[in-house]
């Protein structure tokens, strides 16, 4: 499979995955995290879907197309171990986390998600769900939609309590 290929199957998988998503946490309280702005399409897409939540957003810098500006109260710029820990001390709870950091190499992408999964996890209202492109650890691993891929896109729900 080509890159352009794999590209196309990634942003098939975020739209098809935030909108299951969104009709899941319909009932669940807590606001909406965004860890990884880039460009800001997955954040365009969830305010699209998700209007009547507050999303966070974390990211090291703000460079997304000046229509996917999140509001500057909900973005938190640096080191996501110390934004999630701020989020987590001032007892924000998510329903939806969509987890999209990455440096592109697979060990060390796979190593990043296993390490800010518990402070992900410490953010979580109870049994809100987790979209992530990288494995995470702590969570109950669940089948997202039939139009995805089980190995291109993970699904998690989050404990109970």
């Amino acid at each position: 499979m080509s890159r352009l290929e794999s590209m196309r199957r990634r942003l098939s998988a975020q739209i098809d995955g935030i909108n299951w998503a969104a009709a899941l946490i319909s009932d669940t309280p807590g606001d909406v995290l965004e860890m990884g702005l880039g460009n800001g399409r997955t954040y365009d897409h969830l305010r699209q879907e998700i209007p009547d939540r507050r999303i966070w957003v974390i990211d090291r810098v703000l460079e997304p197309h000046p229509s996917c500006v999140p509001p500057a109260e909900d973005f938190l710029q640096g080191e996501a171990v110390d934004m999630l820990r701020q989020l987590a001390e001032q007892g924000h709870k998510m329903a939806l986390a969509h987890y999209d950091f990455g440096h592109g190499v697979k060990e060390l992408d796979v190593a990043e998600g296993g390490a800010l999964s518990p402070l992900i996890a410490a953010v979580m209202a109870p049994r809100g769900l987790v979209l992530s492109q990288q494995p995470l650890i702590g969570f109950e691993q669940i089948a997202g939609p039939d139009t995805i891929d089980p190995e291109r896109y993970l699904f998690y729900r989050a404990p109970a309590a």
